[in-house]
């Protein structure tokens, strides 16, 4: 469900994804009200789920996860007698393996898109041999791997 934002909203918004650790101060000063209404926006932003939390943005390479992968997964085809979808299984066992930082489920030829963060690529060599290929419901993977990120931001445009 959609909240109506107006345009003091919006400015928080931006304020707060370029900057989540501005005071209730700093950031009344850059979109033009008090600090008290500030903070009342920003508690209703949260409360309305808007705002889905706070988080510090760790650099991959900085802790050693150089190499980052996008790997399309096709999964089998679901019949009847399964007790339990293929999918629900994959998505189930995406949540368990920490390489995985996204997971998207598509449209079109392929199931599913991840990105793996990995250190290198025996790490990534191991997360497709021990956990990838051997999940029961993984029909083929396809990677892509980046070789240089032109643009990476975490900002939603408002």
């Amino acid at each position: 469900m959609e909240t109506e934002l107006d345009a003091i909203d919006r400015r928080i918004l931006a304020a707060l994804q370029a900057q989540g650790r501005s005071t209730y101060d700093e950031l009344a000063a850059q979109v033009g009200l008090s600090s008290s209404a500030t903070l009342r926006r920003v508690k209703r932003l949260e409360e309305a789920g808007v705002i889905a939390g706070y988080v510090a943005l760790v650099a991959p390479e900085r802790v050693g996860l150089g190499l980052t992968a996008y790997i399309n997964v096709r999964l089998e085809k679901h019949t009847d007698s399964h007790k339990r979808s293929p999918m629900d299984q994959f998505a189930a066992a995406a949540q368990t393996w920490p390489e995985v930082v996204e997971c998207a489920a598509l449209t079109g030829e392929m199931d599913y898109l991840l990105r793996v963060l990995v250190r290198d690529m025996a790490h990534y060599s191991r997360f497709i041999m021990d956990h990838l290929l051997k999940h029961p419901s993984v029909q083929d993977c396809k990677t892509s791997f980046v070789l240089q990120r032109l643009k990476g931001t975490t900002a939603v445009p408002v």
